[in-house]
């Protein structure tokens, strides 16, 4: 063995300190520190091969190849972003709906525990180079869009936007609600049709008793939407069933527990799915039999019809994260996970579903109370956010994951009380992108990766 003289090894000793001191001042997080990030889990064969988009904790919206490399940046692009279908854009690729400019105003404010009152004053749609090709904000009532969660480009060329509204509404507890709205816009960025939800509250199912506690919440934020999604074409309307007609939209209320489908010539509430369920059996949870009756969904996310030529097109698929929420609060398994739900909306039967048991686990090893999505993929697989641990992956029909990736971008910042560093790598929502979504040429990678075996898997020490 050869020995380094004295001046080196004091060099390389100091330099090696320097590096723990680095390593051991950074945050560490409550749960597991350390944890490998980027493609840890990669089966070409078996998984439906494309990009990835997501906006991590540094603001960017990264666009990746499953092997986890970097394929495109939007910068700036706020809390989450959405790759836009060419064939709404005149074929145009590589196009993203971005947040494009924040601004002080009334809306987080009213919210417990939230300290910031940033908004979204400006929204819009960017081409592959970052130059704006259609925003909204000026024109929106109050000079700001206001826009959160979702939006989506119709085949109209207009645009439909879930923004906020801050203003009473009588009967409320609270003296200023923040309202959820929807705007169709077209693409001068003027308003053309409006729908507000605090004039629509007779129409979601409730009863009287529930009703109150809805009108009397705690919370100004009573309903908040997370989802906007167009019907799309669907076998229902093609069976008749004007409910399902392609224009009507699609939301979800996290806080209030259901699924609702708005008439887009009245804006009347036409389909819904809760607030009432008959609660989850815990026989039908351990055998997991499907179909079933819809059991108790709460705090979901990202409902959507699966589009026309996926497999289970027209059905729902949903995010059920099974949180604390409904009016009153639901019943959910104290030490239960999540769930991802793919419901027949006539029957309200559940035909598919995954959960932390369909890949061998307890069932709180799927576990995102929060935030999150779904999408089924055009081989039968479906591409999950787990958005609390910001880790995506996709899962075959029987519960195979052959794709997974970790947040490597996490939100770095400092606890408004404590004055601590604080470190999160959540993930407000994930899209799968096809390789055809994006300019010609685009680089990307299908490389097999093999996870080693966690029991086996050690971080080697510093001598």
């Amino acid at each position: 063995m050869t020995s380094l003289p004295p001046k080196a090894l004091s060099t390389a000793t100091s330099a090696l300190a320097g590096a723990l001191s680095v390593l051991l001042a950074m945050p560490a997080a409550a749960g597991p520190s350390i944890f490998p990030t980027g493609t840890t889990r990669y089966d070409p064969a078996k998984a439906y091969n494309s990009y990835a988009l997501f906006t991590g904790g540094d603001n960017i919206a990264h666009l990746i190849d499953l092997n986890g490399n970097s394929v495109h940046e939007w910068k700036d692009a706020a809390g989450h972003s959405t790759a836009i279908d060419p064939a709404l854009v005149g074929g145009q690729r590589g196009h993203v709906f971005l947040t494009l400019e924040m601004t002080e105003g009334q809306g987080t404010d009213l919210v417990p525990g939230q300290v910031s009152r940033r908004i979204a004053k400006t929204v819009g749609e960017v081409d592959w180079d970052g130059k704006t090709v259609w925003s909204f904000g000026d024109k929106a009532p109050g000079g700001a869009a206001q826009q959160h969660h979702d939006w989506a480009r119709l085949p109209n060329g207009n645009t439909v936007v879930l923004a906020n509204r801050v203003h009473p509404v009588k009967g409320f507890k609270q003296p200023k609600v923040l309202d959820d709205v929807i705007y169709e816009v077209n693409p001068a960025g003027e308003v053309m049709w409006q729908w507000v939800a605090s004039e629509h509250l007779g129409e979601f199912g409730f009863t009287p008793a529930e009703l109150k506690l809805v009108r009397n919440s705690e919370i100004a934020d009573y309903f908040h939407f997370n989802n906007l999604k167009p019907v799309g074409p669907n076998r229902w309307d093609d069976a008749g069933d004007k409910r399902f007609a392609p224009e009507n939209l699609l939301v979800d209320s996290r806080n209030a527990n259901f699924i609702a489908i708005i008439e887009r010539k009245t804006g009347k509430v036409v389909w819904t799915l809760g607030p009432h369920y008959p609660g989850i059996s815990l026989e039908g949870q351990a055998s997991r039999q499907v179909p079933r009756p819809v059991d108790q969904i709460s705090a979901q996310h990202d409902a959507h019809i699966i589009p026309q030529g996926q497999p289970g097109a027209g059905n729902l698929l949903v995010f059920d994260n099974q949180g604390v929420a409904g009016y009153p609060p639901a019943a959910v398994p104290r030490t239960g996970g999540s769930r991802v739900l793919e419901i027949d909306p006539v029957k309200k039967e559940i035909v598919w579903q995954y959960t932390g048991e369909s890949s061998g686990g307890p069932s709180y090893s799927f576990r995102s109370t929060h935030i999150s999505a779904a999408r089924r993929l055009p081989n039968g697989n479906t591409f999950v956010d787990e958005g609390q641990s910001g880790r995506l992956f996709q899962v075959t029909p029987d519960g195979e994951i052959v794709w997974e990736y970790v947040n490597p971008y996490p939100k770095l910042g400092k606890d408004a009380v404590t004055g601590k560093p604080t470190v999160n790598y959540q993930l407000y929502r994930g899209q799968p992108v096809p390789y055809d979504w994006v300019p010609p040429g685009t680089p990307h990678s299908e490389k097999a990766v093999i996870p080693p075996e966690p029991a086996k898997f050690r971080v080697p020490s510093a001598s």
